[in-house]
């Protein structure tokens, strides 16, 4: 299962969602949003594409009623258990400590969260941690292409991620995309 990976998209800030994620995203088989979404028509653009799951964000309080987003997901896949939130900071914290206080004291095998616009892959304790920045407003600059990351689950074998900046699926003349 290939889940696509996106956070803190800030639209209208951001003034839309550039092309390059709707073919970065072509082809997999969710996407989760880590949260900042501030419109719910960008989870109908994106819903276009695969089903979406969204952690609410700090920005995203008004959004009550939208089935897709919650303050944390908790889903069973490829026999692994994933969380989705929007907070998951800081990594110098032991597992158990954020799992408390931000994952209602689960376990999973990986983690998917958004909040800080900064792009990193992680390893705590044995849980793969995937921030994948923002997509649209990378480390809180100006509207810019930012990246997304893909997460990568097998039953057996453990998460897999990876990070990609958008200029990789950025088209180019005679209508090829990179990537």
């Amino acid at each position: 299962m290939r889940i696509g990976l996106l956070s803190d998209t800030h639209v209208p800030e951001a003034p839309h969602l550039w092309d390059e994620i709707f073919h970065a995203f072509a082809g997999v088989d969710l996407i989760m949003h880590g949260g900042d979404i501030v419109v719910p028509r960008v989870l109908d653009a994106l819903e276009r594409v695969a089903p979406v799951l969204a952690a609410q964000g700090n920005h995203d309080l008004h959004i009550v009623d939208d089935p897709r987003v919650r303050p944390l997901h908790l889903v069973e896949l490829e026999s692994h258990l994933v969380a989705l939130t929007h907070r998951f900071e800081p990594l110098t914290d032991p597992l158990a400590t954020l799992s408390h206080h931000y994952l209602d004291g689960a376990r999973p095998a990986a983690v998917v969260y958004g909040d800080s616009h900064v792009e990193r892959i992680d390893l705590l304790e044995g849980v793969l941690c995937v921030n994948p920045g923002s997509a649209t407003l990378p480390r809180n600059m100006s509207p810019r292409l930012g990246h997304v990351a893909f997460l990568t689950l097998e039953r057996g074998a453990a998460p897999r991620a990876e990070i990609v900046h958008l200029s990789a699926f950025t088209l180019h003349p005679h209508g090829s995309s990179a990537g």
